[in-house]
């Protein structure tokens, strides 16, 4: 069953990648809010220390996974009615028609920075010396693998986006 926000012209593989590319942040937004609680998670208290969690350094891991989680979620856009037409609760814009090309501009741009992103994850994770058990270091991984996924999954969304709002019907003959 479609969702109420839905647009009948979205196909089913568009809403699921854009849904798919919303929810890869939360696994790793859950390990750094439990870091930021102080839960243990396989690493050392000198890494705790490091992040100065729990203490002032859990409200940068709350920021950080709130921003990430608003940008993801950003991506039901592409495909939702309030990615074509302004909400009409957002002053000075609401009702107009979200511009095509400001909306794939920011995504494409997020998309190419979720993919560096995830690059240089993988990079990182092969290179650090984070202190902790093996496996607080495979959680993280585990936790972390799926921001793998959010580049390519928006860069499909934005390309689907923006062939779907410039492709105009051919006219009745």
């Amino acid at each position: 069953m479609p969702h109420v926000n839905a647009l009948p012209e979205v196909p089913r593989w568009a809403r699921n990648a854009a849904m798919a590319a919303a929810l890869t942040n939360v696994p790793s937004a859950l390990w750094r809010l439990a870091i930021a609680v102080g839960i243990p998670v396989g690493l050392a208290r000198s890494e705790y220390e490091a992040m100065g969690a729990p203490g002032w350094g859990s409200l940068a891991l709350l920021g950080l996974s709130v921003a990430s989680e608003v940008l993801a979620f950003l991506t039901l856009g592409l495909v939702r009615s309030w990615g074509e037409i302004w909400p009409r609760w957002i002053p000075y814009l609401r009702g107009r028609r979200v511009p095509v090309l400001a909306a794939t501009t920011a995504a494409g741009f997020g998309a190419f920075a979720t993919s560096l992103y995830g690059v240089l994850f993988v990079y990182t994770t092969f290179h650090a010396e984070m202190e902790g058990s093996a496996w607080g270091t495979w959680l993280m991984n585990v936790l972390y693998a799926p921001l793998l996924l959010w580049g390519p999954l928006l860069a499909a969304v934005t390309v689907h986006y923006y062939r779907r709002r410039t492709t105009t019907e051919p006219a009745p003959a």
